[in-house]
């Protein structure tokens, strides 16, 4: 996902991964101006100048060498979600994905365990394949022909000497780890080791959902004009909803995100004397159910960093849908009981799902450029729900492809202020913006774990 030709690289995709669209409005917003030539930024000193409980300095969302440090540390020496399960159902299907200057295959092989490998064939370094998701019986180089097993093995290389051994001609294999059927991979030669607390923590919470027994039932890319690290931010909060998100607060309650006790009304007293009744109602549901709901969050202090929380759902209760009835008929794995409200499940750096009775959706951002962000989002259904009999597409889809368009229009408009002479870091909320200072808080010291320190 190299910046520079977005549009160009997915032309050539094909499959439902590629399926791209721009904001509307938001092309108009950006000049391209002349630009003052700026010295680099002292990225040391913007960090310990960093100001806990406000935004970020504006070179964070605008820098190049800072873009640049965020591939090589955040996406290139952490967990990074990419995919589910689901993308890959057959021996032989694979999505590839690119992150800067690194590219990933993730592929089930032939005894259908999923694998990853670094898409650079062993010969003289092309890329094996050029398309987003696909299906082979083997992975052939297109350059030379050199090709491998699904299991990474190199099978057949042309022309090379008696002494050649195919054994030491391998792909090169990527981390990837499964949870629950969420993929997630790291292009560290050491990752991460707390990936292991954070499985064994969610896998309670995310199986009854039973994501390998999915399929991607609809999958939409949607770039945003704003770093990426201004599309997390928005996504770590909700004191937004109310005003910019009707579709999405049909069934979801702002006040399950934090808010200002001293200054409720009293309709929003009312209001909330309802949610928490409601919430009440919910929490018997779910421990009759035996569904684990206690919010636990480890946002910040680690490398791997996740947060969970079942969320009620409001009037039918059952899905984050316009009518909030369920948009699939056949429920996901042993699940009979539709109303169960929502599992959001979020994870530093780059992701953020909600898991329902009957369908479960996943986000995933990856940075095109330093002003530039791809969202990839994806609906999953019961593997064997037939659209048209069990689930309508549109009702299944339209709430957050609203919301993914609302929110990438304003992720627009702060990366507009942020390049602006005026802009200086602002105050989060503390009772409605604890999460999103959470995030920076994680980011800032993850770039400041990898910086060289002073001798």
């Amino acid at each position: 996902m190299d910046g520079a030709k977005p549009t160009e690289t997915v032309a050539g995709a094909k499959g439902p991964i590629g399926v791209w669209r721009k904001i509307p409005g938001i092309e108009g917003l950006h000049v391209d101006a002349p630009m003052l030539t700026k010295p680099s930024p002292d990225i040391a000193s913007l960090i310990a100048k960093r100001r806990p409980g406000y935004t970020l300095d504006a070179p964070f969302y605008l820098s190049r060498e800072i873009y640049d440090l965020d591939l090589e540390v955040i996406f290139g020496r952490h967990w990074i979600f990419v995919g589910v399960e689901p993308d890959v159902p057959e021996p032989g299907d694979y999505i590839a994905l690119e992150l800067g200057a690194n590219s990933v295959i993730i592929i089930r092989d032939d005894d259908m365990q999923v694998r990853a490998f670094h898409n650079v064939c062993r010969h003289r370094g092309s890329r094996l394949v050029n398309d987003a998701q696909g299906s082979v019986g083997k992975l052939v180089c297109p350059y030379h022909q050199w090709t491998y097993d699904l299991d990474g093995s190199l099978l057949h290389a042309e022309h090379m000497t008696s002494g050649f051994d195919r054994k030491c001609h391998s792909l090169k294999p990527v981390h990837l780890r499964s949870l629950a059927g969420l993929l997630f991979v790291c292009f560290a030669d050491e990752p991460p080791s707390d990936f292991d607390e954070m499985q064994r923590t969610m896998e309670p919470y995310i199986a009854p959902h039973a994501v390998r027994d999915c399929k991607v039932a609809f999958a939409a890319d949607l770039i945003e004009e704003g770093n990426w690290k201004l599309t997390i931010e928005n996504n770590r909060e909700c004191y937004h909803c109310a005003s910019n998100h009707p579709e999405l607060t049909i069934s979801l309650f702002e006040y399950g995100f934090g808010f200002a006790p001293e200054e409720l009304d009293e309709d929003r007293r009312q209001a909330l004397a309802h949610y928490e009744n409601i919430v009440a109602g919910f929490e018997q549901t779910w421990n009759a159910e035996g569904l684990p709901w206690q919010e636990i969050d480890h946002l910040d202090g680690r490398p791997t960093g996740f947060r969970t929380q079942r969320l009620a759902i409001d009037q039918a209760g059952e899905s984050q849908t316009m009518d909030t009835t369920v948009a699939s008929k056949k429920l996901l794995g042993a699940l009979k009981t539709k109303r169960l409200g929502g599992l959001s499940f979020w994870t530093q750096p780059n992701s953020w799902h909600h898991f329902m009775s009957d369908h479960v959706v996943t986000f995933a951002v990856f940075p095109l450029s330093p002003e530039r962000t791809l969202l990839r989002t994806k609906w999953l259904v019961h593997k064997d729900a037939v659209e048209g009999i069990d689930y309508d597409l549109k009702k299944l889809t339209e709430v957050w492809q609203m919301t993914n368009e609302q929110d990438g229009t304003l992720v627009g408009y702060t990366q507009c202020g942020v390049r602006s002479r005026a802009y200086e870091p602002g105050p989060y909320s503390p009772y409605t913006e604890g999460l999103v200072d959470k995030f920076c808080n994680w980011y800032i010291k993850r770039i400041s774990a990898h910086l060289p320190q002073p001798r």
